[in-house]
């Protein structure tokens, strides 16, 4: 038997010192992105809606040259997760600042993408407007409640970061489409709820919006009008996105409901609906409870219209125009 020689087990154990560092690593700097789920995109939008409308068209407005652009912008990290957003601005300053939007974008909270609303945020921002187009976590990736704190985590950072890009804190407005439209009222109903605060993001700024455009969001999950919850064909996209039925936990399905928090300190909202009637269940209830507190509101259908009729002429730009026209009426802007 040979004798081992002076530090001839140094490789080893250095070998097996690295293997330590590797396998101690945090694991959220291990973890791979949250599958994407593609689903739900413009494109096939569009061939599911040209079927029954054959006249559409992709919105795909000529970007306007009186505005700046300042894409993929980190509004917050989360572990190793970075929500990021695009700004779109007025190229001429103003002293006292733009009134801002927040859009948010829909797909059943499990799919979709910020970049579904560019072109309509584009053109609200040449009409005196900062917009913003935000990311923020999917059912695939977070279950409810953390959309909620993303964007009003987006919020925050807007007015944290009012200067750089010129925003009047005392104006800002969120603007959503289908599940977005449904984040929307649900933001703009439950300004500092404890419950759906989150802290993630710029905590000392407040995430309370003035106004809001509410695009065929649901305003009601367990309501008589109401699409939400039928999982008789397999987990609908809200079952997944609460991670339980709405028999198994109503509370969060009531919670997650903008027609349940309406108070005399609820802004002024405008409903830009389709000929779709459950994608707006509870808006007549909300209706009345508006009228009761004296908020002002409006009510805009689009009749024979496909649910995602935003994204696509002829009905971009009157949804449009029903966005700048009670914009400017809530924050008289002009």
């Amino acid at each position: 038997m040979t004798s081992l020689r002076p530090f001839s087990l140094l490789p080893a154990l250095l070998l097996l010192a690295c293997l330590l560092v590797v396998s101690t690593r945090p694991v959220a700097a291990q973890q791979l992105p949250a599958p994407r789920d593609t689903s739900f995109t413009v494109h096939s939008a569009f061939i599911k809606a040209k079927k029954n409308y054959p006249a559409i068209s992709v919105a795909r407005p000529a970007v306007p040259t009186t505005i700046r652009i300042q894409p993929n912008v980190t509004y917050c990290t989360i572990g190793s997760r970075r929500l990021q957003l695009d700004v779109f601005q007025p190229k001429a300053k103003r002293r006292q600042g733009y009134p801002a939007v927040l859009f948010i974008f829909g797909g059943g909270w499990r799919s979709g993408d910020r970049s579904h609303h560019v072109p309509m945020a584009q053109q609200v921002a040449a009409h005196g407007y900062v917009t913003v187009t935000a990311d923020y976590r999917l059912s695939t990736e977070a279950l409810y409640p953390a959309a909620v704190h993303d964007l009003k985590g987006a919020v925050r950072w807007m007015r944290a970061n009012a200067k750089t890009y010129n925003i009047d804190t005392t104006r800002i407005a969120v603007w959503g489409f289908s599940a977005g439209g449904q984040l929307a009222s649900l933001l703009g109903t439950t300004s500092h709820d404890p419950a759906l605060e989150g802290a993630s993001c710029h905590p000392n700024h407040s995430n309370s919006v003035q106004a809001i455009v509410d695009v065929d969001g649901t305003l009601a999950f367990i309501h008589p009008e109401s699409g939400e919850g039928n999982d008789s064909k397999g987990p609908s996209a809200a079952t997944y996105w609460f991670g339980a039925s709405k028999i198994e936990k109503p509370e969060l399905w009531h919670q997650a409901g903008a027609l349940n928090h309406v108070t005399s300190k609820t802004p002024p909202i405008v409903f830009i609906n389709s000929s779709v009637d459950r994608m707006h269940a509870g808006r007549e209830d909300m209706i009345k409870q508006l009228d009761a507190f004296h908020i002002y509101h409006e009510t805009h259908s689009f009749p024979d219209s496909p649910h995602t009729f935003p994204l696509f002429n002829p009905w971009f730009e009157p949804t449009l125009n029903y966005t700048v026209k009670f914009l400017d009426k809530v924050f008289n802007s002009k």
